[in-house]
């Protein structure tokens, strides 16, 4: 194995990573915003009200993109094993 196959196999990895993750990081960071914006104007300083939202909007999101990152991280993970394969033998 060389330093550009590795290389790519990190890229690649990297790249999948946060693909897989963007959904749930921005909805995460949107409600965040979105709650804290809500209690500064109201002056609402209950912890409570950061947390519940950001489950229910994740959970939401998995909901429905869980079929969606599933497929990349099997695509991904296939390709891995092809790899793996082709370098063994």
């Amino acid at each position: 194995m060389d330093s550009s196959l590795a290389l790519y196999l990190g890229r690649h990895t990297l790249e999948t990573v946060l693909i897989v993750a963007a959904p749930v990081l921005i909805t995460c960071m949107v409600v965040g915003v979105s709650v804290t914006l809500i209690q500064a104007v109201t002056s609402v300083r209950d912890m409570s009200l950061t947390i519940v939202p950001k489950l229910l909007a994740m959970g939401m999101v998995l909901l429905f993109t869980g079929s969606w990152m599933l497929e990349i991280v099997l695509r991904f993970t296939s390709e891995m094993f092809g790899m793996i394969q082709d370098i063994c033998h």
